[in-house]
This record gives C-alpha cells, sequence and structure tokens, in this order.
C-alpha cells in the first residue's frame, strides 16, 4: 500500500536512465521505449560521476533501468562500479541473457547487486497482453538461468486488466521460482508514456525518487520522455542542485496542506 508522509522524507533511491531503446515494444511503457526508439544513452564516465555523486549525497540505493539495459556494451561497467558502492539494481525484461551475457554478468555479480526482471503473470496471457506474443516463454527462462547462475532475482510486476484476477497465481508461481515475497514489487498501471490507462501520477502525489537520465534530473522515474511536468533541471551536474530544488518543491507540497505524496509501490 501507499505510505501517506506529512513530513520531508529522506532521499534514498537514486536512478539512472541508462538509455532508451529496447528489444520490446510495450504498449504501457512510461519510458517511451521500443525497438526503433532513439538510444539517448549516458555513458560510462557520466554513470560514474552520477554513482559518486549520489553516494556522497547518501543515496543509499541506485537502480539504473532503460530501455534495456542489456542492450548496452556499457552495462557490465557500470553495475561494477555502482555495486562495489551501493546497492545497485539493475531492470530489465530478462529476455536476452545469452551465455556472453550471462558470463559477463556473472564475473561482476556481488552481494550489492539484483536483477529485477519484468514478470507481469504466471502464464502466457496475462504478461504477453501488454508486453508482446511469445515474451513471457522467453522471460521465464531468462529468470531459469540468471538463477542457475547464482544471481539474485527480484521480480516487478505492472498490475493491469489482464492480471488483476491472478494475483494469487502469480504468487504461486513466485514461490515456484524460489522467489521471497521481499524480492517482488507490484505497482498499479500508471498513465503515463505509452499506456492509455491506468492512474494520473505527476509530482504533486508522487514521493520523489531522484531520477537521472540523457535529458537532466526528473523527480520520479515515471517521468516521460515527451512531457517535461517532472524535470527539474536539465543539467545533471552537479547532483546536489537538483536535490535542494526537489528539496524546496517538496516542502512545498507538504505546507500547501494536502494530503501528501505517496510511495508508488
Amino acid at each position: 500500500e501507499a505510505a501517506l508522509t506529512t513530513e520531508r522524507p529522506s532521499l534514498t533511491k537514486l536512478w539512472i536512465y541508462t538509455n532508451y531503446d529496447c528489444n520490446l515494444s510495450c504498449t504501457y511503457c512510461v519510458a517511451e521505449s521500443g525497438p526503433r526508439t532513439p538510444r539517448r544513452v549516458l555513458d560510462l564516465e557520466t554513470v560514474q560521476r552520477v554513482v559518486d555523486e549520489a553516494v556522497a549525497l547518501d543515496f543509499s540505493h541506485l537502480y539504473l533501468t532503460g530501455g534495456e539495459p542489456f542492450l548496452l556494451d556499457d552495462i557490465y561497467d557500470m553495475l561494477a562500479y555502482a555495486s562495489a558502492r551501493a546497492q545497485t539494481t539493475v531492470l530489465t525484461n530478462g529476455m536476452l541473457f545469452n551465455a556472453r551475457r550471462l558470463d559477463r554478468l556473472a564475473t561482476i555479480a556481488d552481494n550489492n547487486l539484483v536483477v529485477q526482471v519484468s514478470l507481469d503473470g504466471a502464464r502466457p496471457e496475462h504478461h504477453d497482453a501488454y508486453r508482446g506474443a511469445g515474451t513471457w516463454a522467453k522471460t521465464v527462462e531468462g529468470i531459469h538461468r540468471l538463477q542457475q547462475r547464482g544471481l539474485r532475482v527480484r521480480l516487478s510486476t505492472t498490475e493491469t486488466p489482464a492480471n488483476a484476477g491472478h494475483l494469487e497465481e502469480l504468487h504461486a508461481f513466485r514461490r515456484f521460482l524460489g522467489i521471497a515475497e521481499d524480492d517482488h514489487v507490484i505497482r498499479p498501471l500508471a498513465r503515463r508514456g505509452f499506456a492509455q490507462e491506468g492512474l494520473e501520477m505527476g509530482v504533486e502525489c508522487l514521493l520523489p525518487e531522484v531520477t537521472v537520465s540523457a535529458g537532466g534530473v526528473f523527480w520520479h522515474p515515471l517521468a516521460s520522455p515527451s512531457s517535461t511536468d517532472m524535470q527539474v533541471t536539465r543539467q545533471i551536474f552537479p547532483l546536489a542542485v537538483a536535490v535542494e530544488s526537489i528539496h524546496r518543491q517538496l516542502d512545498q507540497i507538504l505546507d500547501s496542506g494536502a494530503a501528501g505524496p505517496e510511495e508508488f509501490t
């Protein structure tokens, strides 16, 4: 459930959009990613500087996402650098893990690294409805391959009209996969990016989770590339400037007497 707050929360999560191109064309993608989407990549040096400044600002958990991060040759160096300094989660659709990618990922894996795979159902029809025909089987195979290499896998589920009545079945399937309940995140569908249905989400109702992309710094990872309502600054560095701006804006929201922003979990 969403946690309401009337006091300024600590900023602990920092998201990095490494790229925007993807091997899938999910119809609910908030990042507006797809095979024909421009890459708009953050290079290794930029990601390393973001990590250093985030750690100096006491961010405790880093999330690297896309697009599909494993389309990037530099993703392994990015993950190695980040996980050596903070808890690090990389988000993926799990479909690209051939032997070469698994070897490279296993080589840099440590106790700080989590691979979060998007899985929307225990059956293909619950997952493929928004992510494309045949994707469920490839995703599940990717999960098995990651587990066989000893990598910690977390699941991320978007609740949609296709799977909303079948979440207990998904929980049973998660247990079958050997994944703990604490390693399963379920979020409602947000009407952002490509999504034509779901909850309306904006700055005024979301707790900030600082997000960095090629377009600058944003309030939350739900920020869509085609909109600017969540943009904080166009310049990434120094990151402290954007963080202070977020603090000021959050204080204004809390001082306004509104119900308070919520954590989107």
